[in-house]
């Protein structure tokens, strides 16, 4: 199944929803929308494209209902999704979905494409966890592409899963965190063995975090 959304912010309005398929939207309050899976998706074969865009001015917060599970088809393991962003001049776009749960046996390839004026403001996570109780086998890859005013601002790959460069004899992750910020202008830190905040160069910060399971309090992430 193919599904589309686009989502448009403009100042003084309420967002504007159009789109087809398995995923559609709601207006929470005035500058918060909710995404909805109107039916089973992610599965294997699936292919998800949402288009956010926040006019010059404008405010909206992105949200999700309820955590999403990438299952596997009959027929093809891989689902793909493609978020992309475009925030103008002294927009703000604050983006925290529940976390993508990949089902073991399921292969989901998420990217997100970030395209912002320097005036713009910028918070964009991303979880997600590999398996539901008991499995281990799911594999995930997640792209972040960021430009500032045409120009580059992070290029971003993480995978998950066996034979995939995160996993070796030494650790084998099974959850992501990934957080873009722009700007700010906090410096460089590490936060035990599993997390780390990287100012770039260009200004903002990505932070990063794996482990085994996503922790109930992300608060936990940066202690």
């Amino acid at each position: 199944m193919y599904s589309e959304l686009l989502i448009v912010a403009e100042r003084g309005r309420l967002p504007q929803i159009s789109g087809f398929g398995a995923i559609t939207a709601r207006i929470t309050d005035p500058e918060t929308v909710h995404l909805i899976g109107a039916a089973a998706t992610p599965l294997g074969g699936d292919r998800i494209d949402v288009t956010v865009r926040v006019r010059a001015g404008a405010r909206l917060r992105v949200r999700s209902v309820a955590a999403a599970i990438a299952l596997p088809g009959s027929s093809q393991l891989t689902s793909t999704a493609r978020l992309t962003l475009y925030v103008a001049d002294d927009a703000f776009l604050d983006v925290d979905q529940e976390p993508m749960i990949i089902a073991g046996g399921a292969d989901h390839r998420a990217k997100t494409v970030v395209r912002l004026a320097a005036s713009a403001t910028v918070r964009v996570r991303e979880r997600v966890q590999l398996g539901r109780t008991g499995e281990t086998n799911g594999r995930w890859q997640g792209a972040l592409d960021a430009d500032l005013d045409n120009g580059p601002l992070l290029r971003h790959c993480v995978e998950l899963g066996a034979t995939t460069a995160s996993t070796d004899v030494i650790d084998a992750p099974q959850a992501a965190i990934g957080e873009l910020r722009y700007p700010d202008s906090r410096p460089a830190e590490l936060f035990g063995l599993s997390a780390a905040r990287l100012p770039l160069a260009a200004g903002g910060s990505l932070l990063t975090w794996l482990g085994a399971r996503l922790p109930a309090d992300l608060a936990t992430v940066e202690r």
